[in-house]
């Protein structure tokens, strides 16, 4: 009896590699919209349903919940910042298809490949926080109007500094990340140009007098 194929290391490690940053970044929009939610309901109603929050079944819809809205957001943050990703992208492959070839190539070298993963699972986390970061402003600053607290204007300022500073941030690493990967997808998969010197001519035999 023949035992039924392995499937690759490398293919079971991306694979959970991708389900952990889909669901860092599902959680973080999910507790966002918690707030969110805890503010618009105001203070009463948030206690009133604080314990039925806490049971393990809204904890087992909530992972599931993270996670599809973990993929929802990736996409969202994909389409948002797609036009700058192309321009990125350009300068450094002209075309599409040489992009492509260049993947290819890459898939041709586990070492290479393997950092390569592991550049595109730091850019989708950080892109995908880029939009939770303006969620958790937007939601953490409505929670400071609605919920009586002292001092409001100097939580209401810090909050919405704090959560501009992660915002630009997290973009600011998204575009350092994806711009040096293609960079060095380039550099890697472009053969070397070796230029050759042209032979010289032999020297003229000297002449006898």
């Amino acid at each position: 009896m023949t035992r039924p194929p392995q499937p690759e290391p490398s293919g079971v490690v991306a694979a959970t590699a991708m389900f952990v940053e889909v669901l860092v970044v599902g959680i973080g929009f999910l507790t966002g919209l918690g707030i969110l939610a805890a503010a618009i309901a105001g203070a009463d109603n948030t206690r009133r349903l604080a314990p039925a929050a806490g049971t393990p079944l809204a904890a087992g819809a909530a992972l599931a919940c993270a996670y599809a809205l973990g993929i929802l957001i990736d996409r969202a943050a994909d389409t948002v910042l797609a036009a700058v990703r192309r321009r990125l992208r350009s300068q450094s492959f002209p075309t599409t298809a040489a992009y492509a070839q260049a993947r290819l190539k890459l898939a041709e070298i586990p070492a290479l490949a393997a950092r390569a993963d592991y550049a595109r699972s730091r850019l989708r986390i950080c892109r995908g926080w880029m939009l939770n970061s303006i969620l958790f402003t937007l939601a953490t600053d409505l929670a400071l109007w609605r919920y009586p607290v002292e001092h409001r204007p100097l939580l209401l300022a810090t909050a919405t500094v704090l959560g501009a500073l992660a915002a630009v941030g997290f973009y600011l690493s998204w575009h350092t990340i994806t711009a040096t990967g293609y960079r060095k997808l380039a550099a890697q998969t472009t053969p070397a140009v070796t230029h050759t010197v042209p032979s010289q001519p032999p020297a003229p035999a000297p002449q006898t007098p």
